[in-house]
């Protein structure tokens, strides 16, 4: 990751665009807390605060972000949470395959458990140093990088476990299940998997 190299049908874009469906929410810490929910192990949900969020260990991520419109920045530096930390803080069930991350206003996207688990996916709090902005995914943007950035949702909530498959807010309105940059994988009628 972070190696400058597009996939096929890319074309690189200067600076870091910004890319959002509705408004920018505000950050309101008293309020704010990060839930693990549906198919846990305990079969009880689990929730953190923010403070407690960014004081699990974290990591830092150089990666390149693929957008499903055709455009790729690269050298992107993330500090963050890896995502897989959830998953040992809250098990999922043994029959869990698949994950919804929700964010505000109900965004949600689909994610195989092993993209969750993959070491570049990151609950991110920096960018290249600097304390996320709201509009780029402030306080907490999942970073899914070996995906579309529709599967990285910006102002993360929870992460649902689920023991099947279910879209999520752009794959209900004709984006690709899984969203693999490298293979052009960028709608529905692609697909030739069951979803």
């Amino acid at each position: 990751m972070g190696d400058g190299m597009l996939p096929p049908g890319q074309r690189l874009a200067k600076g870091w665009p910004v890319s959002h469906y509705g408004p920018v929410p505000r950050f309101r810490p008293e309020r704010w807390t990060l839930r693990v929910f549906g198919a846990t192990a305990s079969g009880h949900p689990y929730s953190w605060t923010f403070d407690e969020v960014v004081a699990m260990p974290g990591v830092t991520l150089v990666a390149d972000l693929h957008c499903a419109s055709g455009t790729s920045t690269t050298g992107h530096e993330f500090y963050g949470v890896p995502a897989a930390a959830l998953l040992d803080l809250a098990p999922p069930a043994p029959d869990v395959t698949h994950v919804m991350a929700w964010a505000e206003y109900g965004y949600s996207a689909n994610l195989r458990l092993s993209d969750v688990t993959a070491d570049t996916t990151v609950m991110a709090t920096h960018h290249d140093g600097e304390p996320l902005t709201a509009e780029h995914g402030a306080p907490l943007r999942l970073v899914v990088p070996h995906l579309y950035g529709y599967k990285g949702p910006k102002w993360l909530r929870g992460i649902e476990y689920m023991t099947r498959d279910r879209r999520g807010f752009w794959e209900e309105r004709g984006y690709h299940n899984t969203a693999d940059p490298w293979t052009g994988k960028r709608h529905a009628y692609q697909e030739d998997e069951a979803p």
